[in-house]
């Protein structure tokens, strides 16, 4: 593929991107996680201290996790901060907003005004990062998918089924780092399809700016992004390959730049906790005695692992998210295709990269875990696959994207809104305990937590919001990609 042509390609219409963004964050937003759970706490206790004592110790609150590091006399996050620090404006704004800190609370489990205290703030947080993250990347999606296809349907179809029918929508309700660094990842590869695609776009330094911010911050979020990150960079040089040294040299220069300023709060924060930017938490790691393993727990792949994470029916990826059953049919046809050849083997890189990842980690199953967390970063890319199979399929052949995608908005709709973490135990969590408790009425939502509705009630609002808002976009993008048919036909 050429790197520089005369014209960009299609883009994906904005009034759709709009709709899109804001029916994915209200949809993320509405629905909440528990702050119980020692992958959230952790990360709010570390925020708090950061906010309120403005040191990065979580002393006081040491028996209320098991995910923590000690280093001497102290307590600290044993995870990248990068969740953390963008938690703590959330922190602040609920300290003001409220008037409560958690200096005078007693740091207890049996304590219901602390755990209140931290489940509004990790509302906030969630509302105010990670739903704006993966809002954000669906919206780029969406443009790439269209992009790529000349289809604002196939764009939108694609955008949805990442966003509302895989488990991205219920891990983005959480301060996990797997649903961030997925969109991270997508918002890079985005300015590097979108900057190489046109002459007048390699002119344009907000695409390196772009890019370099997201692959540096997914890596301040959760380290091992490095590993899909890896590829991408291999692509960016793949890319930029017949462009002129001294635009690329400018261009690499600037990414260079960007991700360099996004690793400068990870170097702070170590500074603060640490006395040194160069350590990190994961190296005084308690309880978890796998990650001596190899390094930091990284070992080899493992075969029974791969077929665990993909087929098992304790942690199965398609389980959750039928439609990536037929991804790589639409990856196949992504590389067969001159002009998206190289996009479809980043997507199947990334993939292998994430799955492997995933299959050698010796705590692999996430412990407590509604599917595999940790191939989520994956999700997006597999689902670019889908984008050409809508394009070029049938009627019957859209029929089935369609019932997948609705099949696993209903299922992941499910999940955020009773259980992503489903604990040990269950042969088939999807069954017991998530659509157990949907039927029984134990749902998480804002109405329900703060508004005195019953659970079941609470989804009033959210549906009397989402279901007119979805329908209206599927019929914008029905009429979207009529336009977009007249366009090219008046441009041949």
């Amino acid at each position: 593929m050429t790197p520089t042509i005369s014209s960009a390609p299609v883009r994906g219409p904005h009034r759709l991107a709009l709709g899109l963004f804001v029916l994915v964050w209200l949809s993320i937003s509405w629905f909440g996680s528990s702050p119980y759970n020692a992958n959230n706490s952790t990360r709010m206790f570390a925020a708090i201290s950061l906010v309120e004592q403005h040191d990065a110790t979580i002393d006081e609150f040491s028996d209320l996790t098991i995910d923590k590091a000690k280093f001497g006399k102290h307590t600290y996050l044993d995870k990248a901060p990068g969740m953390t620090i963008m938690a703590t404006p959330a922190v602040w704004l609920g300290d003001v907003l409220t008037g409560t800190t958690a200096t005078p609370m007693a740091k207890e489990i049996g304590n219901k005004d602390f755990w209140d205290f931290m489940r509004l703030r990790l509302r906030i947080a969630v509302a105010m990062t990670v739903a704006l993250l993966t809002a954000f990347a669906a919206v780029l999606l969406l443009d790439l998918a269209t992009g790529i296809t000349g289809s604002a349907r196939a764009g939108f179809v694609t955008a949805l089924a990442y966003a509302l029918a895989t488990p991205v929508w219920g891990w983005s309700t959480t301060l996990f780092g797997h649903a961030p660094v997925g969109a991270l990842l997508l918002i890079a590869t985005w300015a590097v399809w979108r900057g190489t695609s046109g002459e007048r776009e390699m002119t344009r330094w907000r695409y390196p700016v772009m890019a370099g911010l997201a692959l540096g911050w997914a890596l301040v979020v959760e380290f091992p992004a490095a590993i899909p990150a890896f590829p991408i960079g291999l692509w960016v040089l793949w890319r930029t390959r017949a462009v002129a040294w001294p635009v690329r040299a400018r261009l690499y220069g600037i990414a260079v730049a960007a991700g360099l300023v996004a690793l400068i709060p990870l170097l702070a924060y170590n500074a603060i906790a640490f006395g040194t930017p160069f350590k990190v938490g994961y190296q005084g790691v308690v309880g978890f005695n796998g990650m001596q393993q190899g390094l930091f727990g990284l070992t080899y792949p493992k075969a029974e692992v791969l077929w665990q994470i993909v087929f098992g029916t304790e942690r199965g990826m398609l389980w959750l998210a039928p439609v990536l059953l037929l991804a790589p049919l639409g990856l196949v046809r992504l590389i067969r295709a001159p002009e998206t050849r190289d996009l479809g083997w980043l997507c199947v890189t990334v993939t292998v990269a994430v799955l492997l990842y995933n299959a050698a980690y010796v705590y692999w199953d996430g412990g407590h875990s509604t599917g595999p967390r940790h191939s989520v970063p994956m999700i997006g890319f597999l689902c670019l696959g889908i984008a050409p199979l809508w394009q070029s399929w049938s009627a019957t052949g859209k029929g089935w994207i369609a019932g997948l995608i609705g099949s696993g908005i209903f299922i992941n709709f499910a999940v955020a809104a009773c259980e992503i973490a489903a604990p040990h135990g269950f042969r088939f969590p999807l069954v017991a305990p998530v659509m157990t408790d949907l039927f029984e009425g134990r749902v998480n939502n804002i109405a329900g937590e703060y508004w005195g509705w019953q659970p079941m009630l609470g989804l009033i609002p959210w549906l009397v919001i989402a279901v007119p808002l979805l329908a209206w976009l599927i019929r914008e993008a029905s009429l979207s990609a009529a336009e977009d048919r007249d366009i090219r036909a008046v441009l041949a």
